[in-house]
């Protein structure tokens, strides 16, 4: 099986999630069943059929984390350092034509999240900026046509 490369902190998250799941979220659930199958009728109650659904969805949360958590490859960013971008840099970009700076942490897939700056390493931008360095200029090509970046620092922590 490929593994599937991460933080640290990605990886804490997944088995806190794991954990919520398996410790409050799963018994919530079961106990909603009970209460709901001794309202009657199982066909007609909407309750029932909900909690039934929401148990769905958490068992297959809970073997999806499962599975990729047994997967996680943790690569700690602190001991990697250097000058060129590779996975777990924190780069600060600017764009060539607005002059806005964002920085973003190239990490895995699924602990990425652009909001928060967690950029996948899969993502077209992350892959134009693996093996640059600082002072490097990258060409990506968007939905909206082409655009140019400046790397301004490479860090590691």
């Amino acid at each position: 099986m490929e593994k599937i490369p991460m933080t640290a902190v990605g990886y804490a998250r997944l088995e806190e999630e794991l954990k919520q799941l398996k410790s409050t979220d799963r018994p919530g659930v079961i106990k909603a069943i009970a209460e709901a199958r001794e309202h009657g009728d199982l066909s007609e109650n909407a309750e029932y059929h909900a909690a039934r659904e929401r148990q769905s969805f958490i068992e297959g949360r809970i073997l999806e984390l499962e599975a990729t958590i047994s997967r996680a490859e943790i690569i700690d960013p602190a001991k990697l350092g250097g000058s060129t971008v590779k996975f777990g840099a924190t780069v600060r970009l600017v764009d060539e034509d607005t002059e806005e700076e964002k920085t973003y942490q190239i990490v895995g897939e699924v602990e990425a999240d652009i909001a928060l700056g967690k950029l996948n390493v899969n993502s077209p931008l992350a892959r134009a900026l693996i093996g640059k360095e600082s002072g490097d200029s990258v060409e990506v090509m968007t939905p909206n046509g082409g655009r140019g970046y400046e790397i301004l620092e490479v860090s590691y922590q």
